[in-house]
């Protein structure tokens, strides 16, 4: 079934968080070497789900490795992998995205990936992760093939990645309306070249939303809408940046990932499973950032995930499953809200512009 068209990100309707630059394409693409690919499985009926998958370029011949960390805000979930990379700082996979059932035949599929571009080696560590999407399709049929988590990584590109319901948020609901997969990025200056800092979201988790400190709650915008709290609510977060950081540090941006999740008013629940990945491109040699002058880094993170987290609201199409249905986001509903608590203070995004250039308003 053709889904309808990517709806506006929320910048393109000048909802712009925080004011640190983005990339060109506002996307963790904006990463050098790091590319993001979908898979997307929607019969139009009780199946919507997928698979993305987050690919650094860089991991190949000569460099099997990246530094890396994972942050459990609260471990109701399932990240295949996540110990290894605890206890070694170091990504060796691509990060895969999937449904929460899925996500063991995920894992065996990326570990085939490995052992087919790595034939020396004896072990390899995949790393995915899921969110419940059980609320719109049929978890316990388990759809997910290694052909599914294959071509995901195949097609994974750069520029700007699809964003809402596809590959791994094509069914998945956050804080009361339809969500799905969002980007963001932001770039940092600092002596001797500014650094990029790049967050890919899959949003399912529970709470109020909120845009910008407003609160956004379903029943007030969409009045007719089905409240029925879904089984699983979770929330994964990759981070990727370019800035010469350890797994330690690393750990350190990882945590500020899941802390951005409170800006949009997630509830951090008993049964959310908030995980964060963050890794590294940096070349090996590149000196270390100081802590000290990791500040500006880490608003970059909290602003690139928060801004990934509503995109994967504002860009979702409301979806109808398994009994339920969950209603997109109301645009002009939030932009009225935002403009009566003064919210709004950049005008309207043109989407044929760079997401930093605002269009001229015609007043």
């Amino acid at each position: 079934m053709d889904k309808p068209a990517q709806r506006p990100r929320a910048r393109d309707l000048g909802v712009v968080v925080g004011t640190l630059p983005t990339g060109p394409h506002n996307a963790v693409t904006d990463v050098p070497g790091v590319l993001v690919g979908h898979t997307t499985l929607d019969d139009g009926h009780d199946l919507h789900t997928g698979v993305a998958a987050v690919v650094p370029g860089q991991l190949g011949p000569g460099r099997w490795t990246l530094p890396a960390a994972v942050f459990t805000g609260n471990g109701y979930g399932k990240l295949v992998g996540s110990t290894q990379v605890d206890e070694l700082g170091v990504l060796e996979s691509p990060v895969v995205l999937t449904a929460t059932l899925s996500v063991f035949r995920a894992a065996d599929a990326v570990l085939t990936h490995l052992m087919r571009h790595r034939p020396e080696g004896l072990s390899f560590n995949p790393l995915v992760g899921e969110t419940n999407d059980g609320h719109l399709s049929d978890i316990r049929r388990r759809p997910i093939t290694e052909e599914h988590v294959r071509d995901a990584i195949a097609a994974a590109t750069g520029g700007v990645p699809a964003q809402g319901c596809v590959g791994a948020g094509t069914g998945t609901t956050a804080l009361g309306y339809k969500a799905g997969i969002g980007t963001s990025s932001r770039t940092v200056p600092r002596p001797g070249g500014a650094v990029t800092v790049g967050a890919l979201t899959q949003s399912n988790f529970g709470g109020l939303l909120t845009v910008l400190g407003v609160p956004m709650p379903v029943e007030e915008l969409v009045p007719d809408a089905d409240r029925a709290e879904p089984a699983g609510n979770s929330c994964m977060i990759v981070v990727a940046t370019d800035a010469s950081l350890d797994s330690r540090q690393l750990g350190r941006i990882a945590r500020r990932a899941v802390f951005a999740m409170a800006r949009v008013g997630a509830a951090y629940s008993n049964g959310s499973g908030d995980y964060a990945i963050a890794f590294s491109t940096a070349e090996p040699d590149e000196p270390r950032i100081p802590d000290a002058e990791l500040t500006p880094v880490f608003a970059a993170v909290l602003d690139a995930v928060e801004e990934a987290l509503l995109d994967s609201l504002f860009t979702a199409t409301t979806t109808r499953g398994m009994g339920h249905t969950s209603h997109a986001v109301p645009h002009e509903a939030v932009l009225d809200r935002l403009k009566a608590a003064n919210r709004l203070p950049h005008p309207a995004y043109d989407p044929g512009h760079s997401p930093n250039e605002p269009r001229r308003s015609s007043r």
